[in-house]
Order: C-alpha cells, then sequence, then structure tokens
C-alpha cells in the first residue's frame, strides 16, 4: 500500500471516529502544523493552544474532506484559521507604533538568513505586534494579496500594505541589531 492510499485509510478511520487513527493523523502532522501555529502565535503556549484547538477543528470536520487537493493544505488552512480567530477576538490588535521612531541604518542584506538562524528568525516574528504578524504571515507565508487580507481581517487594504511595511521595517532592525550584537561577539573572542 502506497503512503496516499494509507492516508485515505487514516483519514477514514478518524471520520468512523478511530482513536488509534486519530493518533496517528496527529503524529503525522503535528510537528508540521506547529511550525504553521508558531509563526502566528506570541509564545510556544499560545502555538501549541492553535495547534490544539486546530486539530480539534480537524477531527470534527474531516468528513467534510472530500479526497481532492492536499489533505496537508486542508489542515494547514484550518490551522491558519483557528490563528486569525484569535487574531480576531483579541482587543490589542491595533498597532501602536510610531514607524519614525524605527530607523533602519544601511547593512548588507545578503546571507542574512546564513548568519541568523531560523529560531532566532521565528522568535522576531513572534515579537511583532499581533497586527503585523499575523499580516506578515499572510502575505509572506500564504501567498495571499492585501486585498484577500482586507477582505479576511475586515481592514482596508492599504492598512494591510501599511503594516505590512511596518512589519517588515521592524523585522529589518531586528535583524540588524541581532547582527552587529553577532559582530560584537566575535570581535570579543
Amino acid at each position: 500500500m502506497d503512503s496516499l492510499e494509507n492516508l485515505k485509510v487514516l483519514i477514514e478511520g478518524c471520520i468512523s471516529g478511530r482513536r488509534q487513527s486519530q493518533n496517528e493523523l496527529y503524529q503525522l502532522l503535528a510537528g508540521k502544523m506547529f511550525v504553521v501555529c508558531q509563526r502566528y502565535s506570541k509564545s510556544r503556549e499560545e502555538a501549541e493552544d492553535i495547534l490544539q484547538e486546530g486539530f480539534v477543528r480537524v477531527f470534527t470536520y474531516i468528513h467534510q474532506y472530500k479526497f481532492n487537493g492536499s489533505f496537508e493544505g486542508w489542515v494547514r488552512r484550518i490551522m491558519v484559521n483557528c490563528a486569525l480567530q484569535r487574531y480576531r477576538i483579541k482587543k490589542d490588535m491595533h498597532a501602536v507604533l510610531d514607524i519614525e521612531k524605527v530607523s533602519i541604518d544601511n547593512y548588507e542584506t545578503e546571507n542574512i538568513l546564513s548568519r541568523i538562524g531560523a529560531k532566532e528568525l521565528l522568535e522576531m516574528v513572534q515579537k511583532l505586534s499581533p497586527a503585523y504578524r499575523t499580516i506578515f504571515n499572510l502575505y509572506v507565508f500564504e501567498g495571499m494579496k492585501h486585498r484577500e487580507i482586507a477582505e479576511l481581517l475586515g481592514i482596508s487594504e492599504g492598512t494591510s500594505k501599511s503594516n505590512l511595511s511596518d512589519a517588515r521595517a521592524i523585522l529589518k532592525k531586528a535583524i540588524h541589531h541581532s547582527m552587529l550584537s553577532e559582530n560584537k561577539n566575535i570581535n570579543e573572542v
């Protein structure tokens, strides 16, 4: 039996309510989906909450999966929607940043990813305000257009563009500070 057929059997087991199938499916996808949840959360605990809520929804609505298209993509969409629901509920979603105070010195942008680890970059994204973090993730990782983001979040397209620009500026500054700290530590050795 190939992996696609195994997945179908696993999904059918979940539809039938078999705990063993649910556990296997969770074990199969939890790691990948946790990474998605982390990008939308400010902490590991919040990401874990989103992941659990997402899997509850997956198992509740798995009977609606039609076996066409990527199942992993279907689950990912549920996780993102769980994160977005938290975004909509929170009251502190408006940016409180004076962008004029975010100045960025010139620095080389090439090789940033080779100098800063993925974990450190994720931590920088998690430190963004919920509004900036959500719009940054939807645009960069989900590939959504500003018009789609605006409709999804109930904001104007201009607000989406502005928040993305601000998020990028903040991340550039954080990367710059990280690289300066790294260079300082190297020079002290």
